[in-house]
C-alpha cells in the first residue's frame, strides 16, 4: 500500500509580555501519531514539518509562515506519541497579543484554537516561568510547571454543584394552584345562571295583575 500525504491538524495559543520574554511566546500543537522520525525546519518567520507514520501508512507535511517574527535559538520542542508540541519565543517584547499566526489574513482549515492553552489577553496572568527548563524532548511529553487548568477553557466554570435547585417542586406547586381557579369559575357560573331564571317569572307576575285590574 503507497503512502500518501496529510496536512496535519495544527493547534495554537499565544502569550505576550514586553519585559519578560519567556511569557512572550507562542504555543504550537502539531497533531502526528505514531510518528517515529520527524523533519523540523524553524526558521524566523517560518516553520516546515515533515513527519512519516508507518503504521498509518500516511507522510504528514505542513509550511507555516508565521505573522511576525521568532526567536529560533530561544524556542523548544517536545516530540511525543501523538503529536510534536512547540513552544515558539516571539522575537519582539510586545503587550499586545498577535492578530493570528499566520502572515495571510485567510482562513486554513488545519488551524485551529488550542482552547486548553488559550487565554484572553487581559486575562494572560497564568504562570509560565518554568518554560526555560522544557528542554528539547520532555520524558513526559508535557511542558514543565504548566497548570493547563488554569488557562481557560471549560475549568473556569466552577462546581455545578453550587447552582440553584431548579426542581419541579415549583412547578408542581403552580400546577396545583390552576385546579383551584377552574372551581372558582365554576362556581361562579351557576350563581349567574340561577340569578338570570329567578328574574324570569317577573314578567309574568307583572301581567296577572294587569289581568286583575281590566
Amino acid at each position: 500500500m503507497a503512502s500518501s500525504q496529510t496536512t496535519p491538524e495544527v493547534l495554537w495559543a499565544q502569550r505576550s509580555s514586553s519585559t519578560d520574554a519567556e511569557k512572550n511566546v507562542i504555543f504550537l500543537t502539531i497533531s502526528a501519531p505514531d510518528v517515529a522520525k520527524i523533519d523540523v525546519d524553524l526558521k524566523p518567520t517560518s516553520l516546515t514539518f515533515t513527519g512519516h507514520s508507518e503504521t498509518k501508512k500516511t507522510t504528514y507535511h505542513v509550511e507555516l509562515e508565521f505573522y511576525a517574527e521568532i526567536d529560533v535559538e530561544n524556542s523548544k520542542t517536545n516530540h511525543t506519541s501523538r503529536d510534536v508540541e512547540f513552544v515558539l519565543r516571539k522575537k519582539e517584547l510586545k503587550d499586545e497579543y498577535w492578530p493570528r499566526l499566520l502572515k495571510e489574513s485567510k482562513k486554513v482549515h488545519f488551524l485551529k484554537t488550542d482552547f486548553d492553552k488559550w487565554v484572553d489577553e487581559d486575562e494572560q496572568n497564568a504562570p509560565i516561568d518554568d518554560l526555560s527548563s522544557m528542554g528539547g524532548m520532555g520524558e513526559d511529553g508535557g511542558y514543565n510547571g504548566l497548570d493547563f487548568s488554569k488557562l481557560g477553557g471549560a475549568g473556569g466554570l466552577g462546581d455545578m454543584g453550587d447552582l440553584p435547585d431548579m426542581g419541579a417542586d415549583d412547578d408542581e406547586d403552580d400546577d396545583e394552584e390552576l385546579p383551584d381557579l377552574e372551581e372558582d369559575n365554576a362556581a361562579d357560573k351557576p350563581e349567574t345562571t340561577a340569578e338570570v331564571k329567578n328574574d324570569e317569572p317577573e314578567p309574568a307576575t307583572t301581567s296577572s295583575k294587569i289581568q286583575e285590574v281590566s
